[in-house]
């Protein structure tokens, strides 16, 4: 029986480390309180939009998240989003706004989760992800799901409530699983979605559904798009994904099948991978490797032994 250790657990998984930052949920319905720390001169602030923000390098070689004193932030109204206060007592606000304020005299540039999320600090890859999240939900949940009626934004950007049957509702978050599946042989299960380009696989993953447990899951998840059942379910740890808002809970899991049977509608291709396939089949390009970002990437890695080789955004 495997017994699956991190080989690599100094280093945490992308936008899962701690950022600093106390979320202080109690001061969300505080307007007083909010109103105070968005005045207050050691206030930040960023702008998000379309789940980008601006970062820039250091002159010693960092990435940071570019942001501004409240007092020199962009306007805007209702789409201003506490986001906590650190340790240091600086607050931390997100602008939603239709574009990111132009830097032509700087080095700033867009960015993405993506990228962001491997060159960034955990404090502001922490900070970013709250932000994109909350942002992706706003964009898209506008109106109330009981009557209809347009909602309006409370909690400091954690709630919309229906003004005509006073509905609450609530940042969406969608669980899904995402497992490496291993055999007897000790091989690794890959697929490729129908929508990637050639070479690109992965392990791989689904929504939990209703009444359903996530090691149930995990099975179901596998036998429908591989074809293989599957024993064994290990929980290994969670990343926040919010493209637009899941919720990616990893595990290992052992297959008691090997016979491959894609369902042809989510995944258009599987293929069981030894160490020195997976290597070789990296190496000639054959394979691409999952975003370092993803937790894919490292639930491969704990079966492969060693860091996967490095992909571009």
């Amino acid at each position: 029986m495997t017994t699956w250790t991190d080989q690599n657990a100094d280093r945490p998984i992308s936008l899962t480390a701690p950022s600093g930052v106390d979320r202080a949920a109690h001061h969300r319905l505080d307007e007083a309180w909010l109103a105070a720390a968005w005045s207050h001169p050691t206030t930040r602030c960023f702008v998000v939009s379309g789940g980008q923000v601006l970062i820039d390098e250091t002159p010693d070689g960092r990435t940071e998240l570019v942001m501004t004193p409240s007092f020199e932030a962009p306007l805007t109204e209702a789409h201003r989003y506490f986001l906590g206060t650190d340790d240091d007592g600086v607050s931390y606000f997100a602008l939603q706004k239709d574009a990111l304020p132009g830097r032509i005299d700087q080095s700033a540039r867009p960015a993405g989760l993506r990228e962001a999320g491997l060159l960034l600090s955990p404090r502001d890859v922490g900070l970013m992800v709250h932000a994109v999240g909350l942002e992706n939900w706003q964009r898209t949940h506008r109106f109330c799901s009981r009557c209809g009626e347009r909602t309006v934004i409370a909690a400091a950007g954690h709630i919309r409530r229906c003004p005509a049957c006073g509905a609450e509702h609530y940042p969406r978050t969608d669980p899904a699983v995402i497992m490496a599946v291993t055999d007897d042989d000790d091989r690794i299960l890959l697929g490729r979605q129908v929508h990637w380009p050639e070479g690109r696989f992965s392990t791989l993953a689904g929504f939990v559904e209703p009444g359903e447990s996530i090691e149930q899951s995990v099975r179901r998840e596998v036998f429908e798009e591989a074809g293989i059942t599957v024993g064994p379910v290990e929980y290994i740890a969670s990343q926040p994904w919010p493209f637009p808002s899941s919720l990616m809970l990893g595990f290992m899991a052992r297959a008691t099948s090997t016979e491959i049977d894609v369902d042809g509608d989510e995944i258009h291709e599987a293929r069981w991978f030894s160490r020195d396939e997976l290597g070789a089949a990296f190496e000639s390009g054959e394979v691409l490797p999952p975003y370092g970002i993803s937790i894919a990437a490292r639930l491969i890695e704990l079966w492969y032994g060693k860091p996967l080789p490095t992909r571009s955004v």
